[in-house]
């Protein structure tokens, strides 16, 4: 198959790249990046190098795909973060149907179904219904759960206040994925011979806060790291003084709540979506460690 997909060589994009190219899948990879390109034909693959929001550029890289892997990142600009985003996505949706691209695995997210409460996933509510809009193709959205990665950020704040922290609770009951799962299961989508349109949750194991916590903990010598619980004020003001822009730490805030409120996480949980990902919270502990103590 010829194979087009987003997301550069990040955290999903370099897992899947290495899937497709070792079932035999002839693969362009769309970067932003320029110093990307020397890496992608080194994988085998044909580097695409330009942006998400140009549409010409984007014709030109699904030319003559059977599918794509779309993903859109979240950090267009510093500012009109959602709007950027759909805007993208807008971008997308129109090179696939203008190239009659017949199958796409759009990465969403657990939340998609919410149009507010759910900070930057807002923008996969909008994109999800950009697609659910174009004709003769078959489209898979591809929600994935919290990313574990996510609690690579706190390694600073372990090391300098001996905590992990947010602004959802210790008993939060979150679904979470490992970007290697995210990869399998986008390979599986993107190569099956009965394509239909649908939704496909991918969670790797549902555990709390206070469980990643002692987890992590244990695997970096501190078994006894605690997970506290900050305020949305605290742990927005929190981002602005770490130089993250407000907007971004008025969006994850929000995204927080919404998690600690199970409105983010509520259709997964109550429908009863099975956590079908192989890296558990043990597996990534030990990389968590790795990560903690490089």
């Amino acid at each position: 198959m010829k194979i087009t997909t987003t997301g550069s060589l990040g955290n999903v994009g370099r897992p899947l790249a290495k899937l497709l190219l070792a079932q035999g899948h002839e693969l362009t990879i769309v970067s932003s990046n320029d110093d990307r390109a020397e890496e992608i034909i080194r994988l085998g693959a044909m580097p695409a190098i330009g942006g998400l929001t140009d549409e010409a550029f984007l014709k030109t890289a699904f030319a003559d795909a059977d599918a794509v892997f779309a993903m859109t990142p979240p950090n267009l600009g510093k500012q009109h973060i959602v709007n950027n985003t759909i805007a993208a996505g807008r971008h997308i949706a129109a090179a696939i149907q203008q190239n009659g691209v017949k199958r796409v695995v759009l990465l969403s997210s657990i939340g998609a179904d919410l149009p507010e409460g759910n900070g930057p996933i807002a923008s996969l509510y909008a994109i999800e219904g950009l697609y659910r809009d174009l004709k003769t193709v078959a489209t898979t959205f591809l929600r994935a759960g919290y990313f574990y990665t996510n609690f690579l950020n706190d390694i600073p704040l372990i090391q300098h206040a001996g905590i992990q922290a947010g602004n959802f609770n210790p008993d939060t009951r979150l679904p979470l994925v490992h970007p290697g799962d995210i990869a399998l299961a986008a390979a599986e989508e993107l190569t099956s011979d009965t394509a239909t349109n649908s939704i496909r949750y991918i969670v790797s194991d549902i555990r709390t806060p206070s469980e990643v916590a002692a987890a992590l903990g244990a695997a970096i010598g501190k078994p006894a790291l605690p997970w506290v619980s900050f305020s949305d004020e605290e742990h927005e003001q929190g981002m602005v003084k770490a130089g993250v822009p407000a907007e971004i730490a008025s969006l994850y805030t929000e995204l927080g709540s919404g998690l600690r409120e199970q409105k983010v996480q509520n259709d997964f949980l109550v429908n009863v979506h099975p956590a079908t990902g192989k890296v558990k919270l043990a597996d990534f502990a030990r990389e968590f460690a790795l990560r903690y103590h490089g």
